[in-house]
């Protein structure tokens, strides 16, 4: 990281005086002040010089720059026009680098066209390349962002982020622990979930109260291609876990009521090995959901074509 380009505490306080603003909490601005996580972040995120990276959370653009440096373009996306204008000031000098003053969603679950757009351009002039997510998101759209770049078909390599640290925790946990959950299933079965350090509040300014983690996410085809239909999947995720520490078979009777019989359900169960008096979705492993998903959606397809 170039010296005048080392955003500290006290750079940013009087970056914040001099335009006459502050930090605005209800956008999750807790900006990276700890120069030595921020290099470890972006050393992580492996950056090569004919990569897409995707930022989203550009702040005052003192991780950007640093990428810029490495990457063959940078896409930023910050929602905050005044945190924009920062960023605009502190990036002028890289021709690499596109500023986007924009929602990096366009709804809960799915990315903004306009960011979208941006990363098909850069592709298509980059060819070859692939896109990598790096980037200090905001607590508020962290799990948005993460699990619609892995449901898309974007040609992502790697994720290197701070997120909170609870979030952190429930990516990465195994089965039969309190943070088990659809999000964990939704990406281990896409993706190898690494919890790289946890960070204290003290990394930030303004501090948050929780701590952070610093986490990478890196695909994992052959996993992923078991997965006969991931809108199916997802769904079945979201709902078999609405209930998670109600009994499998309750749960997914419920579910398909209109689509199979009791009796269909408990035969898809037994086929699976799974003990319809005792089994829980809290406690199937990653692929025993994987499997059990795609029974249920060609048994219902089939019920639909007769």
């Amino acid at each position: 990281m170039k010296e005048d380009e080392r955003q500290t505490r006290s750079y940013l306080m009087q970056l914040f005086e001099r335009h006459g603003f502050n930090p605005r909490s209800d956008l999750g601005q807790n900006f990276l002040i700890d120069l030595n996580i921020i290099e470890y972040v972006v050393e992580n995120g492996h950056i090569q010089p004919n990569d897409i990276v995707l930022e989203v959370g550009t702040g005052t653009g003192g991780m950007t720059t640093f990428m810029a440096q490495q990457a063959g373009h940078v896409i930023t996306v910050e929602y905050d026009r005044n945190m924009h204008t920062l960023a605009k000031e502190a990036t002028q000098k890289y021709d690499n680098i596109t500023l986007l003053n924009c929602d990096a969603l366009k709804n809960k679950n799915h990315m903004s066209p306009t960011v979208l757009d941006e990363i098909a351009a850069q592709l298509e002039a980059h060819p070859g390349s692939q896109l990598k997510l790096v980037a200090n998101l905001p607590y508020n759209v962290a799990t948005p962002i993460i699990s619609n770049i892995v449901a898309s078909d974007l040609p992502w390599n790697r994720m290197v982020v701070t997120i909170q640290y609870e979030l952190g925790l429930k990516m990465a946990c195994k089965p039969a622990t309190s943070n088990y959950g659809a999000l964990s299933v939704w990406l281990q079965s896409q993706c190898f979930v690494k919890l790289l350090k946890k960070v204290g509040p003290t990394v930030f300014w303004p501090r948050p109260k929780v701590d952070s983690a610093i986490v990478q996410l890196t695909p994992n085809p052959p996993l992923k291609q078991k997965i006969v239909d991931r809108v199916f999947f997802q769904d079945f995720l979201r709902r078999v876990f609405q209930h998670r520490r109600k009994l499998m078979r309750s749960t997914l009777v419920g579910m398909y009521s209109k689509q199979l019989s009791k009796a269909a359900v408990d035969a898809i169960l037994l086929s699976h090995e799974i003990d319809k008096e005792k089994a829980r979705a809290e406690e199937l492993t990653v692929p025993e959901l994987i499997e059990l998903s795609n029974t249920f959606q060609e048994q219902i397809a089939e019920q639909a074509n007769r």
